[in-house]
């Protein structure tokens, strides 16, 4: 694969990344009243100051038939960013790929 198409492809999971569990799940998620993670982080943390971490990663689980479901990050945004200007790391569970 040259390297053009490997960052059209790394974009392609970026955005798949980003989706969750899809818009579906998304909008469940808003029909009970409740954010995404992302969502969740957003409101907490200084406007603009989160950089997300393992964005890409997948579990390697066989057992339960995960084997059949991978999500990119594993259901789970983490990275850091800053609260009232103090330096923090977290993370926070993504109910729409659980």
């Amino acid at each position: 694969m040259a390297s053009p198409e490997k960052i059209k492809h790394l974009r392609e999971l970026k955005q798949k990344a980003l989706a969750g569990g899809g818009e579906k799940r998304v909008q469940q998620q808003h029909d009970k009243g409740k954010l995404t993670a992302r969502e969740r982080l957003e409101l907490l943390l200084d406007e603009g100051s989160f950089h997300e971490l393992g964005m890409l990663v997948q579990h390697r689980s066989r057992d339960f038939g995960l084997d059949k479901q991978k999500f990119l990050g594993d259901g789970v945004v983490t990275g850091y960013g800053r609260i009232e200007g103090r330096l923090v790391y977290l993370f926070s569970q993504d109910f729409t790929v659980l």
